[in-house]
């Protein structure tokens, strides 16, 4: 398998009544998505509310899907925060429940210049033992990951990918110009997953493929068999769900989409939202026009 495969999934994290993890829904939900065309998983990524999940948190979840997918898929925990020392810490007890490697976010609020994104990595990659998928999301982190600075983190042996979220395709194509070939570029977004193949890509970190992994998969399959125009067309049919699950803050389109399908999520925490009764509309129009919901 190159790099953590070609599709793996932003995986929500689902919620009891009362606001705890479910941490039997988890592993039930990444079990799901493996046999639904994922390669692997993202827990306690951005779409996984981890602002609000608590170090606890976290390291019950990885162990619950650590443990449920038992080698049939990879599970990257996401681990980064804007404090080094502190995604350390996690990263390390990660390790310990037996993820397959991490994901790391670039530090949100408090702007580090690019040298300190470089030691910030730097540092935490020191630390551990298991591969490194970075996260570049300038929309959320306020801090762009430049394409000269990954290219001087992925000399590093342990960093061998990255999560792009710029949707900057000139930055993917540079990206893919002064990187190593083993290193390996994921869409951060699942409208841009076929430009940014095109450009050198290798898949995409996915929030969509919750409810429509095997179309997903098939594009990605199409794509890199040579059926170019067949990607396309798969493509052009589910661009309405993507922008769909995007009409409100991420993740609570896909949280309401699962729900409305009968995964049986849960709400988001504060201070995210229930969407509202227009925007549910739209979320079902979508379903619908993939097939998956009837009104």
């Amino acid at each position: 398998m190159q790099g953590f495969g070609h599709l793996l999934t932003a995986m929500v994290t689902p919620f009891k009544e009362g606001g705890g993890v479910d941490c039997s829904k988890a592993a039930e939900l990444a079990s799901r998505l493996l046999d639904s065309g994922s390669d692997g998983i993202v827990v306690a990524g951005t779409t996984g509310e981890s602002p609000t999940l608590s170090f606890d948190d976290k390291v019950e979840l990885f162990k619950a899907v650590a443990e449920a997918v038992g080698g049939r898929g990879v599970v990257l925990a996401g681990t980064g925060s804007y404090s080094t020392q502190d995604t350390i810490a996690l990263t390390k007890a990660a390790e310990k429940v037996g993820v397959d490697g991490i994901m790391l976010v670039v530090p949100y609020y408090n702007k580090p210049p690019q040298s300190g994104l470089y030691s910030h990595f730097k540092q935490i990659a020191e630390q551990t033992a298991l591969p490194i998928m970075l996260y570049n999301i300038p929309s959320r982190t306020s801090v762009n990951l430049l394409p000269e600075t990954v290219a001087k983190l992925a000399q590093i042996d342990n960093i061998i990918a990255i999560k792009e979220a710029s949707g900057n395709l000139g930055q993917v194509a540079r990206l893919f110009q002064i990187t190593p070939d083993d290193f390996y570029i994921y869409s951060g977004d699942d409208s841009l997953t076929l430009p940014v193949m095109s450009v050198g890509g290798i898949g995409v970190v996915s929030v969509a493929a919750h409810v429509v992994g095997r179309s997903i998969r098939e594009m990605i399959d199409s794509f890199l068999g040579g059926k170019v125009k067949e990607a396309a067309e798969i493509n052009r049919k589910l661009l309405p769900l993507f922008d769909a699950l995007f009409v409100t803050t991420n993740p609570i389109p896909i949280k309401t989409a699962v729900n409305l399908l009968g995964g049986e999520v849960g709400s988001v925490r504060s201070p995210l939202v229930e969407p509202s009764a227009e925007e549910i509309g739209i979320i079902k129009q979508a379903l619908k026009k993939v097939g998956l919901l009837d009104l």
